[in-house]
């Protein structure tokens, strides 16, 4: 608060507290004097008036009672008289009364309210005598006094006071302002000069005051503005120097500026360049991948025995592992930009880390480790997440533990770490006893492009980014991962993994064994606790290598010195000795070591191997005749045939319906098929299904448009499995389309495993597709059956035009119907050609795309493998690359169709 405002205060503050204090006092002393006259005169008048009106009342003489109450009403202030008599009837009322009537007063009463008053005497009767004295009142008196008078005059005095409370106040504050004025003045003077100076005005000079301590206070003030003047100039000369000085450095700024500008400008080029480099050689690489990947497959079908099929399969997971490693630059971009999707899907535990371990068994051979995978029992199947990462994840963590690994073993161990309702986190570890890795090297081994050592990338190879890309994806997926390590002694990489557990339960014994006693010798330990805990689990009772015990079954694991020539002979002489059959578990390959004649019979597995195998071997060695396991016989058989389960096919080509109507052919299932999503709709308002087979490219409403609107007509249409069919589907596709309502994708040429688990999945049963699943896809038959089969006269180390045992195969095992396709096919060559013709001259990648993703969906169910791979390998070139370089493809393709063209008589004979 400023000093003139308290000088202003205390000269006005003061003096009206206490007028105000008075004036306070003076109103209330007066109301109350004014109130005690008005009850003083109202009190007796109405004692004065009181026995004449009883008098009056008494004899009953009503003039005078109007006499003398409107003499009453005539006091200043009344406002009405009533009288009323003994029994308390009014007998006279003068002027206007609001109040209610009351009951008789016994004493005289006055009530104060709040703008009247009001009085109610008794009136008694003349005593004339003595023996009247106890008679009873005659009635009673009741005036009502309006005291607004009162409450008006109050008002007028507290007004007449505000007014000279005013009046002395403004004459107060002349007074109080001009003290304030001759006091405050030169220390207003003196205020704005220091103002002045902290603004950089040092020009100023007070005048001299003729008080002392205000004359100190200006001279002060004036030698203060000179030092500052003299200091300003001072400064002036000193930021002139800075000043030169900073734009010699801003000069230098600016270049290393644009230096900087056009290096960031080149790094976003090159970065460009690089993304656009690492697309298109991911996409070329993919195309041979995708062939070679089908020659694998139509390789497979033809007649190969185990080992050979084996070998086959790791080649097919090798082609499938390089096109996942090949993602990896492309993965570690899209989770740097934070653009990679997960897929969730079903997965089984075991076999993908069989799979992974597989994947890796010619390297651990070689290095001659142990490579042993271990999956806990009480791990639930089937868990639903993104097996294409998780199997990233392990097939980097194993590689790497193989990589830095020279002597001793790798262990890949599954364990269930928590399980709350549907929720599931599993610990997956590997261990190696590797070089093992420093405190330091374990803080940067999650860097991109970072090892521990420089000299590791020379040495072991590799570039650094799987462990940042294994990091980043246990990180999207949920997880955290860890490692420890001592140097020279090993690693452990561990990581948590949450995952959902929908239909999720304990999993059962994969074999029963019917309790059979076998002999096990295997020196490594892990591997040899793996093998009794299975065999225990599989009712069978492993004993010791020295016991001497009769056995159905001798299990050796041997090492590669096992093989050795001095050792050979020996284990040749315990296999001849054992009146058993013998299962080897080699640590090696058959390449490598040389065989031993089993002599009782039996299996050689080469480890890693995986529990399929073991479960296979077991069997074939164990059980003479087929018997179920327990997971069969937990598989709930189809309805019966009077409640059979319906089935809708919706596909647009005549041919792919049909035959998904012969491999869906079963007493138990009613087929319906539809061709167009139109007719979908009409068919679902009249009736409902099961399951829906949707194709996904269809004219008019595609599959996608389909399935949204059949999801919109009832809820229990929204509940319907609707699985998309198709030839052809990319990674983002297929998340694309769950998120918008399939349930599944289902890739053409339909697969009798995956189309039996669908139907497993989804309605809970099993069909007689899964009595196949087990056979070799093919019987084995001589040379020349396969030659009558073949019609095609190609050059053996070519594709095939025609195989009527692929194209039979893939109708159900039905050859007739296989032809019946080929037909089909061959007929509608002729519309494709010049369609895609038309589309390719006129540029239209749409129309292009669909007619050859329809010609892909129709040859995936023929036997026409030429053509089959031809086409899906324009069909994923057209989808990565658009229509360049697909000039040459295209003509091949017309070529292979003409040459298809031409077979068709002998289609036609046979």
């Amino acid at each position: 608060m400023s000093l003139n405002t308290r000088l202003l205060f205390a000269l006005l503050g003061f003096p009206l507290l206490v007028y105000a204090m008075m004036a306070v006092l003076l109103v209330i002393l007066s109301d109350t004097q004014a109130r005690e006259a008005h009850q003083t005169r109202l009190e007796s008048v109405g004692e004065l008036l009181a026995p004449n009106l009883a008098a009056a009342v008494a004899t009953g003489d009503e003039q005078r009672l109007e006499a003398l109450s409107r003499q009453l009403l005539a006091m200043k202030g009344l406002r009405a008289v009533a009288l009323f008599d003994a029994q308390g009837d009014r007998l006279l009322l003068l002027g206007q009364s609001n109040l209610p009537p009351l009951n008789a007063p016994d004493d005289q009463q006055l009530i104060k309210q709040q703008d009247a008053w009001r009085l109610r005497l008794p009136l008694n009767p003349p005593q004339t005598s003595v023996s009247q004295a106890g008679d009873s009142r005659v009635g009673w008196l009741d005036i009502e006094m309006d005291t607004r008078t009162l409450t008006l005059g109050r008002y007028k005095l507290i007004a007449s006071l505000s007014l000279g409370g005013m009046l002395l106040g403004l004459l107060l504050f002349l007074v109080a302002f001009a003290i304030s004025r001759y006091t405050t003045r030169p220390l207003e003077e003196a205020n704005q000069a220091l103002y002045r100076l902290s603004r950089g005005d040092y020009r100023l000079h007070l005048a001299p005051s003729n008080a002392t301590e205000l004359h100190h206070l200006s001279s002060y003030i004036n030698a203060l503005a000179e030092h500052f003047q003299q200091a300003q100039r001072d400064m002036q000369t000193q930021i002139e120097q800075a000043t030169s000085e900073l734009q010699e450095s801003m000069e230098t700024i600016e270049e290393q500026n644009i230096k900087l500008d056009l290096a960031h400008r080149s790094a976003l080029r090159a970065n460009a360049v690089k993304s656009e480099f690492l697309a298109n050689m991911s996409h070329e690489i993919r195309t041979p991948l995708n062939g070679i990947i089908g020659f694998c497959r139509l390789l497979g079908r033809s007649s190969l025995d185990t080992r050979q099929r084996e070998w086959l399969q790791h080649v097919h997971r090798a082609c499938d592992n390089l096109l996942m490693l090949v993602n990896d630059v492309l993965d570690f971009s899209k989770l740097e930009a934070n653009r990679l999707t997960l897929e969730e899907t079903d997965i089984d535990i075991v076999a993908l880390v069989d799979e992974v371990v597989g994947l890796h068994a010619t390297e651990a051979q070689r290095k001659q480790l142990h490579l042993v995978a271990m999956v806990y029992d009480d791990v639930p199947t089937p868990l639903t997440g993104d097996p294409l990462r998780i199997h990233q994840v392990l097939n980097n963590l194993i590689g790497n533990a193989l990589k830095f690994t020279q002597h001793g073993e790798v262990i890949v161990r599954v364990m269930l770490d928590n399980l709350e309702g549907q929720h599931v986190v599993l610990n997956l570890s590997v261990s190696d006893t590797g070089i093992g890795l420093s405190d330091a090297h374990q803080e940067a081994l999650f860097s991109a492009f970072s090892q521990a050592e420089p000299s590791h990338s020379r040495q072991f190879g590799g570039s650094g980014l799987g462990l940042t890309i294994c990091r980043q994806l246990i990180e999207r997926m949920g997880g955290e991962i860890g490692v420890e390590s001592s140097l020279g002694k090993g690693t452990t990489f561990f990581f948590t993994l949450p995952m959902l557990a929908h239909k999720a339960a304990e999993r059962p014994p994969e074999i029963s064994l019917a309790n059979p006693t076998i002999r096990l010798y295997e020196t490594h330990a892990p591997t040899r606790h793996v093998l009794e805990h299975l065999l225990e689990r599989w009712e069978a009772q492993p004993i010791a290598f020295d016991v001497s015990e009769p056995a159905k079954l001798l299990i050796l694991g041997l090492e590669h010195s096992d093989f050795s020539p001095e050792w050979h002979a020996h284990w040749q002489a315990v296999i001849d000795q054992t009146p058993c059959p013998t299962l080897i578990l080699a640590n090696g390959n058959s390449f490598d070591l040389p065989p031993l004649h089993l002599t009782h019979g039996g299996e050689t597995l080469y480890k890693p191997f995986s529990r399929a195998q073991l479960v296979t071997t077991l069997k074939q060695l164990l059980l003479s005749t087929h018997m179920p396991n327990k997971s069969e016989q937990e598989l709930p058989a189809l309805p019966a045939a009077s409640q059979p389960l319906k089935l809708l096919i919706v596909d647009d080509n005549a041919p792919n319906r049909e035959l998904l109507k012969n491999l869906l052919e079963d007493p138990a299932l009613h087929v319906s098929t539809v061709e167009s999503g139109h007719q979908a709709l009409e068919f679902a308002r009249a009736s409902n299904v099961d399951m829906v087979l949707m194709d996904i490219r269809m004219p008019g409403m595609d599959g996608v448009q389909t399935t949204q609107a059949l999801r919109r007509l009832s809820s229990t249409w929204a509940r319907c499995p609707i699985i998309a069919v198709t030839a052809h589907v990319l990674s983002n596709e297929r998340q694309q389309w769950l998120a918008e309502g399939l349930d599944d994708v289902l890739v053409k040429p339909i697969d009798e495993t995956q189309l039996a688990q669908l139907l497993n999945r989804f309605l809970g049963v099993t069909h007689r597709l899964t009595a196949s699943i087990a056979e070799p896809p093919y019987p084995q038959h001589d040379i020349n059956a396969t030659q009558r089969t073949r019609v095609s006269h190609a050059a053996p180390a070519t594709l095939p035009i025609i195989d009527l045992e692929i194209g039979a195969r893939l109708a159900g095992g039905k050859e007739h119907l296989a032809r019946e396709q080929l037909k089909r096919l061959i007929d509608s060559l002729d519309e494709s050609e010049q369609h895609m013709r038309a589309a390719f001259g006129q540029q239209h990648l749409p129309t292009l795309l669909d007619w050859v993703h329809g010609l892909n969906g129709a040859s995936r169910y023929c036997g026409a493998p030429e053509l089959a791979l031809l086409v899906e390998t324009l069909e994923t070139r057209l989808r990565t690359s658009g229509l360049d370089h697909v000039e040459g493809l295209l003509e091949d393709l017309y070529r292979a169709m003409a040459r298809l063209r031409a077979l068709r008589p002998q289609l036609v004979r046979h």
